[in-house]
């Protein structure tokens, strides 16, 4: 943080984000790619992790001259690493850039709704003209979760989601 944004620095809310306690802050980075291409305003998520980790869609990636692995959120050992910039100055992380695998957020609750333990797999059903059925939907479970699903952007604009676009969720 300090780095890229100055001594003292904390993030600045922009945002709350459906998890609780998670926000989109303020404060955006540059991220400089392999190929010295540069994705320019990325949006910081708080609060800070104990990790340093970039999730970029598989498209952003090889625009950028990444060869990323899909990854589980905070699995980033044996990963590429990458450079940051912010207002204040550069940081280069030596590894945490993934493909996030597409993921459930569910209570205990809802695990039970669903049959499902911490680390097993779910379907998304996905209608509309263009409806998929995304497999290996990994179930994240925790007290403090709600429901809520995570796909990324080539995911999506692969099946034209929109916001009335009907989904299910499925064992």
């Amino acid at each position: 943080m300090e780095a890229l944004f100055g001594k003292g620095h904390q993030l600045t809310l922009h945002k709350w984000l459906y998890q609780e306690g998670q926000f989109a802050a303020k404060e955006t980075v540059t991220l400089i790619g392999p190929r010295s291409r540069v994705i320019s305003n990325l949006r910081i998520l708080g609060p800070c992790r104990s990790l340093n980790q970039v999730e970029l869609a598989y498209t952003d990636a090889i625009a950028l001259g990444f060869d990323i692995p899909l990854r589980a959120s905070g699995n980033i050992k044996g990963t590429p690493g990458a450079m940051l910039m912010g207002p204040e100055g550069f940081f280069e992380m030596p590894d945490g850039v993934i493909r996030a695998l597409r993921h459930a957020h569910l209570s205990p609750e809802d695990a039970d709704f669903y049959g499902v333990k911490h680390g097993d797999s779910l379907r998304l059903k996905i209608g509309g003209d263009c409806g998929v059925i995304l497999e290996k939907m990994l179930c994240r479970v925790d007290k403090g979760f709600k429901l809520e699903v995570h796909i990324d952007t080539d995911e999506g604009n692969a099946c034209n989601l929109q916001p009335d676009t009907p989904v299910e969720l499925m064992k």
